[in-house]
């Protein structure tokens, strides 16, 4: 019934842009806080952005300052992630997670998130 579905991956040369969206069902996204993570084969899922509850405050992983920008409409009860820049190191899984606990905030730490979606593939090859 809860479920929150990822799409807008795919394979896009080094340098290219990718927006990735994160669709909510079952619950309306007003009432959480929403993290990108990602996770590369043989290495730890690391966070990538985050967005509060309300959408006022973000944070987002060193690596990605200034690249990646995250948002959120609530009306249509999706998270977005626009990836720009893109490198080969950016290739992952990437996931979306919401925690309904975190208010007036949001944290990196994939331990505070409840919900994940499965996740879609971003690969960055010339």
């Amino acid at each position: 019934q809860l479920q929150l579905v990822e799409s807008g991956g795919g394979l896009v040369q080094p340098g290219g842009s990718l927006r990735l969206s994160c669709a909510a069902s079952g619950f309306t996204l007003d009432y959480y806080a929403i993290a990108w993570f990602r996770q590369a084969p043989g290495k730890e899922r690391e966070g990538v952005s985050c967005i509060s509850r309300g959408g006022g405050r973000t944070n987002y992983a060193d690596h990605v300052k200034g690249r990646f920008t995250i948002s959120r409409d609530n009306a249509k009860n999706t998270v977005y992630l626009q990836m720009n820049s893109l490198k080969p190191e950016d290739t992952a899984v990437y996931y979306c997670a919401a925690d309904s606990r975190l208010v007036g905030l949001c944290t990196l730490s994939n331990r505070a998130y409840n919900y994940w979606g499965q996740g879609t593939q971003v690969t960055v090859s010339s």
